[in-house]
């Protein structure tokens, strides 16, 4: 049932000052979706501040609400669901990737390969929970909303041994790391948090403090 999806306006939260860059949530994410080796659905990056302080960076797909992606593509199969995640129909993908070189945060992967074989029990592909991928096509991060809309956690944020990522509702305004519930506007405004190349006008739903 979709008809309520556009209750909760999913947001994720990543708090730059508790990561290690241990690269848990993206080993979580990766076994989680049965990737092949080489896919990152969240990369861990290491990056420097303008004083030459060094820090973490995962970057995950933004879930941009003017998505790039979803504008280049010539069959519609990048689409936004009403939950505002950014999801992709493999079934209707060609392959194009046109999308991956669109995406200004490098967070789309081109499935060269079949993937690692997968129990038949999960072997149902559809957007919101796209495993095993199709090769030919492309996938990426889709906030796990195969969990977060029964009210689960996305493996990434499980994974956090740190407590650094938080899964938010813009609606409810709530914020969650599996650990702690805030509130969201809270979290983002007393921490000063930023979103990745905002003048770019993505208008990504991934804040980082």
């Amino acid at each position: 049932d979709t008809s309520n999806l556009a209750e909760h306006q999913w947001a994720m939260v990543f708090d730059l000052r508790r990561c290690d860059g241990c690269g848990q949530c993206s080993k979580a994410c990766s076994k989680m979706h049965y990737l092949s080796a080489g896919q990152e659905w969240i990369k861990v990056y290491q990056a420097q501040s303008s004083p030459g302080q060094k820090y973490n960076l995962p970057r995950p797909c933004m879930q941009c609400e003017n998505p790039p992606c979803l504008r280049v593509c010539p069959v519609g199969a990048t689409y936004r669901a009403a939950d505002g995640v950014v999801l992709v129909d493999q079934t209707i993908c060609i392959g194009c990737r046109l999308c991956i070189g669109a995406c200004p945060y490098e967070a789309r992967y081109f499935n060269w390969t079949d993937p690692p074989p997968v129990p038949s029990t999960l072997a149902k592909p559809r957007p919101e929970w796209p495993v095993p991928q199709l090769r030919g096509t492309v996938g990426k991060c889709v906030f796990c909303v195969h969990n977060v809309r029964v009210g689960k956690l996305p493996g990434c944020i499980e994974a956090c041994s740190m407590e650094a990522i938080y899964m938010g509702d813009l609606n409810t305004d709530l914020a969650t790391n599996g650990h702690e519930t805030v509130q969201l506007s809270r979290l983002i405004k007393d921490n000063d948090a930023t979103r990745l190349k905002e003048e770019l006008n993505t208008q990504p739903r991934v804040y980082y403090i």
